[in-house]
């Protein structure tokens, strides 16, 4: 079987356990991304698979073949570090040969591959540089080169974006999905950045404390988050989160209550959601400021974006949430507004954090 699998994958560090029983199929030619929080086990996990960490139990098999105690190079996977470690002696050149020249690889068929490496990523005019002479961006692409002449089954991603510019990252985020559209090679990402997974992955796997949280298309796991950690932590804003009281059902659906006293219908029935506190999620696109909105507040903070303006309102009961204005809003910090709701468009989380979706 092609492509990378995870069996029953678990690490201790002692009596410390980071993750247990993980399993996971990542297809050829996926680009998947692992997202989470520091000290998730993104990093772990990505390093058992590059043969960096052992493995406590469960075996990895990538490409078909069993690697779970074959040392790094001898995994036929190729690795990118956040940090370049570039040797910074050596020509560009020299740096992507290093590997080569160390299993014996004719000098010919070195010098093909660098040369497909360094068009394909913009480096031909570096080739003679030193890394000292590259800018952050110009480095990055070298240890991404030095990786693509390997020919190896998977490129594994560790972070690498996180000590370049703002606009930098962008460009660079770009190049990468440019990359894997030439290549069609399995990528497998991990990062903190909810803006790089959502804009690279095929799939994302959310992880949280050394457990999959949520697997799926970027989109799907925006609309419908399986946790409260999963909702909380993708998009930009965060999703609000209000409590509530459970109401008398109408039509057999279920209602919430928000603290000043608004009823909320949502798609769900009342029957399939387990009794307990309930927890209502809403996307800030989802709450608009309108004077005849249900949801009295009054404006602390407004973010304007550009393409987008966003308020941070105190409501009542002494919680906040953020709401979408029109992008030339002229609302400011004191103003009293009316917040309106799409209750089409609501997100109900019950006392252990799951969340209840009506049927598409």
């Amino acid at each position: 079987m092609a492509g990378i699998q995870l069996n029953r994958v678990s690490k201790h560090y002692g009596n410390v356990a980071v993750m247990n029983d993980l399993s996971l199929d990542i297809a050829q030619g996926e680009f998947l991304v692992f997202l989470g929080p520091s000290g998730c086990g993104k990093s772990t996990l990505l390093r058992m698979m590059a043969g960096l960490e052992p493995v406590t139990s469960g075996s990895i098999t990538i490409a078909g073949k069993d690697v779970t105690d074959l040392p790094p190079g001898q995994r036929g996977v190729a690795m990118v570090f956040q940090h370049y470690a570039l040797y910074p002696h050596m020509s560009v050149y020299d740096n992507m040969a290093f590997g080569m020249r160390n299993i014996g690889l004719a000098e010919a068929e070195i010098s093909t591959r660098i040369t497909d490496a360094a068009r394909m990523l913009e480096l031909e005019p570096l080739l003679q540089r030193k890394p000292g002479q590259l800018s952050g961006g110009q480095r990055q692409r070298v240890a991404i080169g030095r990786s693509i002449v390997k020919n190896p089954s998977a490129f594994l991603f560790d972070e690498p974006l996180s000590n370049l510019d703002a606009a930098l990252r962008t460009r660079t985020r770009v190049e990468l999905a440019r990359l894997h559209q030439r290549l069609q090679s399995t990528m497998v990402f991990v990062t903190h950045d909810q803006v790089e997974a959502m804009t690279l992955a095929t799939r994302i796997v959310v992880m949280n404390k050394g457990k999959i949280e949520q697997i799926g298309a970027p989109m799907d796991i925006y609309r419908r988050p399986a946790t409260r950690f999963v909702a909380g932590f993708i998009g930009q804003p965060a999703m609000n989160f209000l409590d509530t009281e459970r109401a008398a059902p109408q039509d057999g659906r279920l209602c919430l209550r928000l603290a000043h006293g608004s009823v909320f219908q949502t798609a769900l029935r009342d029957a399939d959601v387990p009794a307990g506190a309930l927890t209502l999620g809403i996307r800030a696109e989802f709450i608009t400021l309108d004077t005849q909105g249900e949801l009295p507040g009054r404006v602390d903070v407004v973010e304007r974006l550009g393409d987008r303006t966003l308020a941070h309102v105190s409501l009542a009961d002494g919680s906040t949430v953020v709401a979408e204005a029109h992008r030339d809003s002229g609302v400011a910090p004191g103003e009293a507004v009316a917040l309106r709701i799409d209750s089409a468009r609501l997100h109900v989380f019950d006392a252990a954090g799951l969340a209840h979706h009506a049927p598409q």
